[in-house]
């Protein structure tokens, strides 16, 4: 049995182990570390002869797939599956696992540093000192104002847990409901058009599927309030970003903080204006949180080997619903 590994660089290094581990289960190993995405026919090179894939950011598409007549089955490093063709890989009978609610901590922590830094212009404001300028930027506080979560899974749920310090009203959006959560973190549950009219900070944190590719269009974009903030640590085509550099440059709200992007890396005109905060989808880049999924997969892999059930098996409807 072979398994192939194909992650960006920081991936390895937060877990450099998992080579071993991965032998040690009797398999064979091979890998291809990148700074972030793999050439694709690199990727279609080395994965060749590969019963399984470990695949963190590239398109696994049907050419990946087909260049793999050996390959029975694909592990996601992370949660978001928007990048693998979950069709096609269910045609060709091509197993897929991912590891869900490992990021939830690292992304929500995540998030809250964003809202801090879009509200308190901290980028901004470390730039002008570095450039020998001494000068307030002046910010707002989070206190009193009202967040909206657009998706109370995982992430949403902790970032509500997260807020609570700061004495915000929360709200949230999403076909997922979870009452408990909401009675414990005191979150109300509300349609997108309310939260998007009456939100001081909106954080998108909901999985990319046909039913949220653009959820937040130039239509509601346009509702938010001149003095919002826009948040989004999930996907960038959630979001249409042609319609957010509209409502930027105009004024209609105040900011945004972006850690992802439609096409990454990117070269989005929104990473150059002044009331925007981009980062490169850091998210989930911690440590901890790469060692937790590091070790979920290497357990995957251990059941599959031995023929035992498979945590967190995901299916084509995932991007469907």
């Amino acid at each position: 049995m072979k398994v192939f590994i194909s992650l960006g660089r920081p991936f390895y290094e937060a877990y450099p182990q998992i080579i071993d581990d991965i032998k040690n289960l009797g398999v064979e190993v091979s890998y291809l570390f990148e700074d972030f995405t793999a050439n694709k026919q690199d990727l279609i090179k080395h994965i060749k002869d590969a019963d399984i894939l470990i695949n963190g950011v590239d398109q696994i598409d049907r050419e990946i797939m087909d260049a793999a007549p050996r390959l029975k089955y694909i592990l996601k490093y992370g949660t978001g599956v928007d990048n693998i063709d979950l069709e096609y890989a269910s045609e060709k009978g091509i197993i897929v696992t991912n590891a869900p609610g490992q990021n939830a901590a690292s992304v929500a922590e995540f998030a809250v540093g964003l809202i801090l830094a879009i509200s308190r212009r901290i980028p901004e404001a470390h730039d002008l000192v570095r450039n020998y300028q001494w000068r307030f930027t002046m910010g707002n506080e989070l206190y009193g104002k009202r967040l909206g979560i657009i998706g109370f899974g995982n992430i949403g749920q902790q970032i509500a847990q997260k807020v609570s310090g700061f004495d915000m009203e929360v709200v949230a959006f999403g076909s997922y409901k979870d009452a408990d959560a909401a009675k414990k973190w005191n979150v109300t549950y509300v349609d997108l058009d309310e939260l998007m009219e009456t939100s001081d900070y909106i954080v998108v944190s909901t999985s990319l599927k046909k039913s949220t590719y653009h959820l937040l269009n130039n239509e509601k974009l346009q509702m938010m309030k001149k003095s919002a903030y826009l948040i989004n640590i999930a996907r960038g085509d959630i979001i249409d970003e042609e319609a957010l550099l509209s409502v930027l440059k105009r004024g209609n709200i105040k900011g945004a903080a972006l850690d992802v992007f439609a096409s990454e890396p990117t070269n989005s005109e929104l990473t150059q204006l002044s009331n925007v905060i981009p980062t490169p989808h850091i998210g989930g880049a911690t440590e901890e949180c790469l060692r937790r999924v590091g070790e979920i997969t290497v357990e995957n892999i251990a059941r599959f080997k031995k023929g035992e059930p498979l945590s967190n098996i995901v299916t084509a409807k995932e991007l469907i619903k």
